[in-house]
């Protein structure tokens, strides 16, 4: 990230960030493995009660789920990062404005 921060790469940092979320998000669904323990999951990050058990019992369609479920919502960029995840684009941004200065 060093030696690239003196080329324009925002938009491929964006891209690399918002897919590294979805699998993050993918691995985490896949985890729970069965409704009930999806339900569960759901119901500590904080999603309503039929929210969440709509959502748990739709089948295994991780990708769909990653991306246009509640699963976006509560886990979120925010919450990933407090949990330790470093955001590339951030990351770059930073790196980027110290080489310019």
């Amino acid at each position: 990230m060093n030696y690239y921060a003196i080329g324009d790469m925002k938009k491929i940092m964006m891209k690399i960030d918002a897919h590294l979320r979805t699998r993050l998000r993918v691995i985490l669904w896949k985890q729970w493995k069965v409704p009930s323990g999806r339900y569960h999951g759901l119901r500590k990050l904080r999603i309503n009660h039929n929210l969440a058990r709509q959502t748990s019992y739709m089948g295994d369609r991780y990708q769909f789920f990653a991306t246009k479920t509640c699963v976006m919502s509560a886990i979120s960029k925010q919450r990933l990062t407090n949990n330790g995840l470093v955001s590339c684009l951030d990351y770059y941004l930073i790196r980027h404005k110290l080489k310019f200065n």
